[in-house]
């Protein structure tokens, strides 16, 4: 069973409640002082406290999606590596392969039609050599047939790290919410591409081309709209293209937007940082090289280099939020680098949590659906 079965949260429940019980019942009879009793006694307790903590831990994994799988939350998972396919340009199956599809949770959802589709596909990089999972909403209208020829703006939606790309489905729920946006006509129909914003896992990339490798940046700058253009009618303009995404996703969509204004017309940060942090999860990223550094500093980004024609989006809470001092700071400084453009979400409270971001998400779709043409 997998980690995020709730099977396997049920059984975690249920075998935390039978040794809560049975260190009730046994306990009189453990009431000696002798060593063989002591020790009985230290053991259901501590038995029953790691029980309880698993309980909880696989409760807040289902809630946030912090891991999909037993080998990557023991950091053994490589099926979502960094894949170089020399072959890749004349593979027969083309940059994007669509592994399995499912259905959008809402009324009428088993008909794509009404409700949709989720794919999950295989995106390969023709110039970056990177392959990496993903999901990708396809709105009702896609399947309609008065609609057969049309093309549809994207949004490539990026989870924090090191979340994984199913929580943007089953804890954000960025399929249902633009279903029920575009549905009472308070957003364009849109293509949603979803998944982390680290394509090397357990390796937390921040979306930077390591002299090394992998080029995120350029995966999502380039590799990205390219596959998902030759395989989905998506609008081909720059202005077709959206990007955001919480907490390191949300970095990333905000530097994303800033850097490539060609790829993406408009760049969502939830609860955004606006630097690059180095620490044991992101390893050398910049190998000393100076200009690579600068450019994964946004603060940098808005001192020296030119203001990009793009239009940005941040979210801040004044109370739960360690960013919002930054945050406030970040709109200031952009209201005066024309032609960029920004706007902002701000609660009054609200944590780093799925909860606060699912309060922002529907009006970040609406703002990303007025911006983006399907052309």
């Amino acid at each position: 069973m997998g980690l995020t079965s709730n099977k396997v949260l049920v059984l975690a429940v249920l075998f935390a409640v039978l040794l809560f019980v049975g260190t009730v019942w046994f306990w009189p009879r453990l009431a000696r002082s002798n060593w063989r009793t002591v020790g009985g006694r230290v053991g259901l307790l501590f038995a029953t406290q790691v029980a309880i903590f698993a309980s909880i831990g696989l409760a807040a994994n289902q809630a946030f999606g912090f891991y999909a799988s037993w080998s990557d939350l023991f950091g053994q998972e490589s099926a979502q590596g960094v894949v170089v396919n020399h072959g890749l340009a004349g593979s027969a199956g083309g940059p994007l392969q669509v592994l399995n599809t499912s259905e959008v949770n809402v009324k009428g959802g088993a008909q794509p039609q009404i409700g949709g589709q989720i794919q999950r596909v295989d995106i390969m990089g023709h110039t970056t050599h990177i392959t990496a999972p993903a999901y990708v909403y396809l709105p009702p209208e896609y399947f309609q047939p008065q609609y057969r020829t049309r093309t549809f703006p994207a949004a490539v939606v990026l989870t924090g790290y090191p979340g994984t790309a199913e929580a943007l489905i089953k804890g954000l729920h960025y399929p249902q919410t633009a279903h029920e946006l575009a549905k009472s006509g308070r957003m364009q129909p849109m293509i949603l591409v979803m998944l982390r914003p680290s394509v090397a896992p357990p390796r937390d990339t921040e979306c930077v081309d390591v002299p090394s490798g992998p080029h995120t940046e350029a995966f999502f700058a380039k590799d990205l709209p390219d596959a998902i253009g030759a395989h989905y009618r998506v609008g081909k303009k720059p202005g077709s293209w959206g990007v955001m995404g919480d907490s390191t996703g949300g970095y990333c969509a905000l530097k994303l937007a800033m850097h490539h204004p060609d790829a993406y017309a408009a760049g969502v940060g939830l609860s955004p940082y606006y630097k690059a942090p180095i620490d044991p999860t992101t390893g050398d990223l910049f190998h000393g090289d100076k200009n690579l550094r600068n450019r994964a500093d946004l603060w940098w980004c808005l001192k020296h280099l030119p203001a990009p024609n793009t239009s940005l989006l941040v979210s801040s809470s004044k109370v739960g939020e360690y960013d919002y001092r930054s945050t406030v700071k970040f709109i200031q400084q952009v209201q005066a680098k024309k032609p960029t453009r920004i706007s902002s979400i701000i609660l009054d409270s609200g944590g780093h949590n799925f909860n606060t971001w699912r309060r922002e998400i529907p009006a970040a779709l609406q703002w990303m659906s007025g911006r983006l043409s399907d052309r």
